[in-house]
């Protein structure tokens, strides 16, 4: 294809014109030859027919000489952004590579352009470009924050040149892609004048009847609009003159999207929108008197006029994250309407209207910020310097650092902290994925599930239908939501299991021929060091103990239990209840005793939950109803009304000469709820000889804690001791025994 034929007559017209106003603005930054050999490469792109119009019919290399005349003349950027724009269209039609712009143009050049390349590529991925994700890993793959720049005035140009297109699905497209991504990108670096044109547009575009509506509404109320600042602005310009001051005035219309934006949010029309302008006062002011002189016409302002103070916005003592400086505030006026007025600077108010491209021309302005300057500061040098290691912005590192973004095979986008592995992703997908997950291939490469993610990540979660959570995920995940759904799995699965070991026991039960009584099972239980039933049988899934362990004991039991049901069932009542000569021993008084000891055949005895008695505690024992003898403490809670009511059952007790089994102990305890006091607790419970914490349960409250510790010890000298070194740990206030 020839030149000749690649433009139409209008065209070439168009095109050189639009040469000669690009070669004037930017002749001081090329260097020697970049025209000519720009318009080598464009030329071979040409004749080759690689260059293509776009979706509207558009001529890219006009297009392309449009966007660089914005981005030099409305942002302000040098020659790696202008070369970049003008060659684009040259290397996303692979008519030249990357490394031949390099070698023909420099490393600065080719990187604006390899970003452009990634961008393309991001948008091949099909993502939804309505979201927040979106717009982060545009940043991230733009790498140089000049290719966004570039972007938005790129599309700036398309939606001007847009109105009256044929293509109006094409059009509703890059509308929406205006809205939802470049206006509030537009919008972070500060490009107000771009970001409220992008938004006008595409409201123009996607709204038709809204945009015209309220266009139409500005129209009729213009004249009586202008009449209303003048007289508002009048008796201002008079005080301000009379202060010294140096300054300029101008009514501004909020833009039609603002205003459609408020007319929807306060569900009125747009004579319910009571700022539809706002007065903007901007002073000629020395550096070093900015603020002083903003906060003078604050005060003159407000003596003239009641200000709304819930409506007041000070970004001048704190500007905002973009560089945004000014002082807003909300007055009552004539005809008792309120109206907005903007006090700023010179200097604010050309950074307010170019955003980027104004900080660096008041290089040597301080503004006493401290991390917003310091970031537009980074850009700026490097915009200045062309240093490629600072074109890694701050304001590209604060969005990413923490995050990354990654797709599914789908194109689905999926934003994850950094640091977040193949498996946190398939937990993110969906629990029954992450359960099932076995690896991941990313760019035709199988990975394991601990693999971490990049942003841009293609990824497909590889399952297995027999793989199941481990206890060791829990160390490759990093998110909250994968480690819950692995806990959440892992309790599901290990009560399953306990479900079937349940099942066994019955069934071996039943193969022995030993009847099932739920009493004994519960004895058998507890005889095997568990309190809880769902730990014995989790423990009995696992192999901790083994079934055959189970069913001795479960045998032993049972035959206990008959033996123990003939010897009672002769005794009609506790009253008739006769100590057998094996059962007790005569003290020195001649009283009948219970001498407690593991040992002691023939008589069944049990420690009282109430009181938890211990070796070396002073203990009664209280026949029960059943003939069996529980042992209680004589300080035990229950004590005086056992006494009091069943006098006839008490027997006296003691403890035999040699220590016994251990036995548990509740402890309660109250303290400052202070960082690591129970880690200090629990330390001290383990470094004790034949002391073991079987549960723990703290709630705190207030800066206070309280809560209950059960140990298991085999007497009361020891307790007296762990008491003791409790009570030295710093914010434990009390501790005592149940």
């Amino acid at each position: 294809m020839t030149k000749d034929k690649f433009f139409t007559p209008e065209e070439k017209i168009q095109i050189t014109d639009l040469y000669k106003q690009l070669y004037t603005v930017s002749k001081d930054v090329l260097l020697p030859n970049d025209d000519q050999k720009v318009r080598f490469y464009i030329r071979e792109a040409i004749e080759k027919g690689l260059l293509q119009r776009d979706s509207f019919n558009l001529n890219p290399i006009i297009n392309d000489c449009e966007t660089a005349l914005i981005v030099a003349e409305e942002i302000g950027m040098n020659r790696p952004s202008i070369l970049g724009i003008m060659l684009s269209g040259v290397v996303l039609s692979g008519a030249a590579s990357v490394g031949e712009i390099k070698s023909d143009f420099g490393e600065d050049v080719a990187n604006i352009l390899h970003g452009m390349l990634r961008i393309r590529d991001l948008y091949t991925k099909s993502a939804t470009v309505e979201s927040e994700n979106f717009r982060s890993l545009l940043v991230t793959f733009a790498e140089d924050l000049r290719v966004i720049l570039i972007m938005i005035a790129n599309r700036v140009l398309i939606m001007r040149k847009i109105k009256d297109t044929p293509y109006v699905e094409a059009q509703r497209k890059v509308s929406m892609e205006a809205a939802y991504l470049y206006a509030p990108l537009a919008h972070k670096l500060g490009l107000y004048k771009l970001k409220s044109e992008l938004e006008d547009l595409s409201l123009k575009y996607l709204e038709h009847d809204a945009y015209y509506h309220i266009k139409e509404k500005l129209n009729e109320t213009k004249r009586s609009r202008d009449a209303y600042i003048a007289n508002f602005i009048g008796p201002i310009e008079e005080k301000l003159k009379a202060a010294g001051l140096k300054f300029h005035m101008k009514g501004r219309t909020k833009s039609i999207h603002s205003i459609w934006q408020k007319m929807k949010k306060q569900q009125v029309d747009i004579d319910g929108v009571y700022d539809l302008f706002a007065i903007r006062i901007i002073l000629d002011s020395k550096p070093e008197k900015e603020k002083q002189d903003c906060w003078q016409v604050f005060s003159i302002i407000t003596d003239m006029y009641q200000s709304n103070p819930k409506r007041m916005r000070d970004w001048l003592s704190v500007p905002k994250s973009n560089g945004y400086e000014s002082l807003h505030i909300t007055v009552l006026g004539p005809e008792q309407k309120w109206v907005e007025v903007q006090i700023r600077t010179e200097r604010m108010d050309d950074i307010a209207e170019h955003g980027l491209a104004a900080h660096w021309r008041y290089k040597g302005i301080k503004s006493g910020q401290s991390g917003i300057e310091e970031w537009l500061a980074n850009v700026r040098g490097a915009l200045e310097t062309n240093d490629d290691m600072q074109l890694m912005d701050q304001f590209r590192m604060d969005l990413i650092e923490d995050e990354v973004f990654v797709f599914t095979p789908k194109g689905d986008l999926f934003k994850l902290p950094a640091g977040a592995t193949v498996l946190d992703f398939a937990y993110t997908i969906h629990t029954k994925v992450g359960n099932s997950c076995v690896g991941a291939r990313i760019g035709n490469k199988n990975v394991t599930i601990r693999q971490k993610l990049q942003s841009g990540d293609q990824v497909e979660i590889l399952t297995n239908v027999n793989q199941t959570p481990k206890q060791d995920w829990l160390n490759i995940v990093q998110t909250s939501k994968a480690r819950n759904k692995i806990r959440q799995s892992l309790k599901e699965m290990e009560s399953k299991q306990a479900l079937m070991a349940k099942e066994e026991l019955e069934r071996k039960l039943k193969n022995r021929k030993l009847e099932y009584n739920e009493p004994t099972l519960m004895h058998t239980i507890t005889r095997l060091g568990y309190r809880i039933v769902t730990e014995f049988y989790a423990a009995l899934a696992s192999g901790t103990i083994t079934m055959d362990q189970v069913l001795e004991e479960y045998a032993a039991q049972l035959r206990h239990a008959k033996g123990e049901e003939e010897r009672t069932v002769p005794t009609t009542s506790a009253q008739e209840f006769v100590m057998q000569e094996t059962d007790t021993r005569k003290l020195a008084g001649g009283d009948d005793v219970i001498v407690i000891d593991q040992e002691l055949k023939g008589l069944d005895f049990q420690m009282a939950r109430c009181c938890q008695p211990v070796y070396g505690d002073d203990v009664f024992g209280f026949v029960t109803s059943g003939g069996g003898i529980k042992i209680h403490r004589e300080d035990c809670p229950n004590a005086p009304q056992l006494r009091a009511r069943f006098g006839y059952r008490i027997v006296k007790a003691r403890w035999a000469g040699k220590r016994g089994s251990q036995y548990p102990i509740t402890l309660r305890i109250v303290g400052n709820d202070d960082l690591g006091i129970v880690n200090n607790i629990t330390s001290i419970i383990s470094k004790e000889e034949r002391i073991l914490l079987r549960s723990i349960s703290i709630d705190s409250h207030d800066g206070l804690f309280s809560g209950t510790l059960t140990v298991m010890l085999d007497d009361t000298s020891r307790l007296q001791q762990l008491l003791k070194k409790i009570k030295t740990v710093k914010g434990v206030k009390n501790v005592t025994r149940s």
